[in-house]
């Protein structure tokens, strides 16, 4: 397989998973202000739409959109246990928080990779739709879970970890929602996880 990415965007969820798995790939940067891979491919002939991530996952069979590359990568291995098996009220469960990760709470975090800085009313309105997607995923962990479906580490938990974890580079303490920092913070302690981050130069292989 051949996951194409940039850099600490949600594509590195499927990094995650695709380290969890234990599944051979490979990887190709993009950048998608030029539409280009780092070695000078049109991305757009590969992924149309122009943003990562996509998973050639056999030539001439490309898959993009997270949720659903997520849902297909446990598949090929069930017996890990990263996603609930199809047809399940647990695997309607993932695929909610899967759409609430992309539709709702990545959207929130878009106003700050506009390319521009906020002015100050922007700013305010951005943070405060910010606060409200991530005042549900603590209610979502309210009970005490470990995990987001519940003590068991799913794709789900690779996504939202992510997407949280883009607090850290626009400066959005968490602090006020202790079980997402909680969250987070057990999350990026997996082996898989922590290897994915040195992979996109986000971590110190020696602190990894």
């Amino acid at each position: 397989m051949l996951l194409y990415f940039k850099p600490g965007a949600c594509s590195l969820s499927v990094r995650i998973i695709l380290n969890e798995l234990n599944l051979p790939f490979e990887s190709v940067e993009v950048d998608t202000q030029t539409g280009m891979t780092i070695d000078g491919a049109d991305y757009r002939a590969i992924n149309p739409k122009g943003y990562v991530p996509a998973l050639q996952i056999e030539p001439g069979i490309v898959l993009t959109e997270n949720p659903v590359i997520l849902q297909y990568l446990p598949d090929l291995r069930p017996q890990a246990g990263l996603a609930p098996a199809a047809g399940t009220l647990d695997r309607i469960r993932l695929q909610e928080w899967l759409n609430f990760t992309s539709s709702e709470l990545h959207k929130a975090f878009g106003p700050w990779f506009s390319g521009r800085a906020l002015e100050e009313n922007e700013q305010s309105r951005a943070e405060i739709n910010l606060a409200r997607r991530i005042d549900d995923v603590e209610r979502g962990l309210s009970d005490g879970r470990c995990f987001i479906l519940g003590q068991t580490f799913t794709v789900a938990d690779a996504y939202l970890f992510v997407v949280l974890n883009w607090s850290g580079f626009i400066g959005f303490d968490l602090a006020r929602w202790p079980k997402v920092a909680a969250h987070v913070a057990r999350i990026a302690m997996r082996p898989a996880v922590r290897a994915a981050l040195v992979a996109e130069g986000l971590l110190q292989e020696e602190t990894a």
